[in-house]
Parts: structure tokens; C-alpha cells; sequence
């Protein structure tokens, strides 16, 4: 696995993660029948919260970034804009930073952590690794939960 670090976002990085969710979310978008290369960036610049963020870096370089917001009554974090640069992709980098990110809710003791992935996508295993399942799914989502390891039902 690549040497990685993350960094707590700022403001200035809106442009980097908008044009990196544009590039990882295409084939999924298109296969989707949902692309849109003007929206998909828009998407990501409205809702952009520097606070709850975090981009990635392998030896120094941009590779991704990650977001967990805690929900209005905090009961939950929300995992969201987890995009990886294709070329840093499969080496145990995002399983890495997801693995970092779970045992901190862990510690914390956040009791569930939820997400939305593509169907069809790829990603979507990587969650199942770590412990999310089938919460709900659409014609264009797939809804995904985790409980904290003391909250799950034997």
C-alpha cells in the first residue's frame, strides 16, 4: 500500500474535489443515464463543507477526499465525497482511509454511519468490507448502513 496521509479541507480545495468527483463518478453517471459534466461539478461545490472534509494525499500529491458529517441530530455521520484518483485506486489506499475513518466514529462513539454509492459501482464491495449493508436502493442509489461494532445485532 502507498504511503497516505489525510489533511483536514479547506476552501481553496473546492475546485480540486469538484473536478476529481467529475472524473470517478463519469462511467457510473453515464452508465446511469445521469451525466452531466457541468452538474456533477456543481453538485459538489454547493454542498461542499470544508469542516467535515479531508483530502488525501500520497507522497505530497492531491489523490482524493473524504467527508463525515454528522446528521442534524448527530445520532449518525454521513460518509459522502469519497473519491479516489483512478491512478491511486486499487492499491489499499481507500480501504486504508476508510478503515482510519470508522475507527475514529468507533472511539468516538458514533453509533451509525451511513452512505450512498452509485449502483453498479465498484465502491460499493469496499463498503461491504468494512461492515455496511443493504439499507434501501433506487433506481439510481444505493443506501448503505454501518452500525458501531457494540451496536450490531448478534
Amino acid at each position: 500500500m502507498a504511503d497516505w496521509e489525510i489533511r483536514p479541507a479547506s476552501a481553496a480545495d473546492v475546485e480540486a474535489v469538484a473536478e476529481l468527483r467529475a472524473v470517478v463518478l463519469r462511467d457510473d453517471l453515464e452508465r446511469l443515464g445521469r451525466y452531466d459534466a457541468h452538474r456533477v461539478r456543481q453538485r459538489l461545490r454547493d454542498g461542499f463543507e470544508p469542516g467535515h472534509t479531508w483530502v488525501i494525499e500520497v507522497d505530497g500529491l492531491f489523490a482524493g477526499c473524504v467527508a463525515l458529517r454528522p446528521d442534524a441530530d448527530a445520532r449518525c455521520h454521513w460518509l459522502e465525497h469519497f473519491y479516489l484518483a483512478p491512478e491511486f485506486q486499487g492499491a489499499g489506499i481507500g480501504s486504508g482511509v476508510l478503515g482510519e475513518l470508522l475507527d475514529r466514529c468507533d472511539r468516538d462513539g458514533v453509533p451509525v454511519v451511513r452512505l450512498n454509492v452509485l449502483r453498479g459501482s465498484p465502491a460499493r464491495r469496499l463498503y461491504a468490507r468494512h461492515g455496511f449493508a443493504v439499507e434501501s436502493e433506487d433506481p439510481v442509489d444505493v443506501f448503505m448502513v454501518r452500525e458501531a461494532p457494540t451496536r450490531r445485532r448478534p
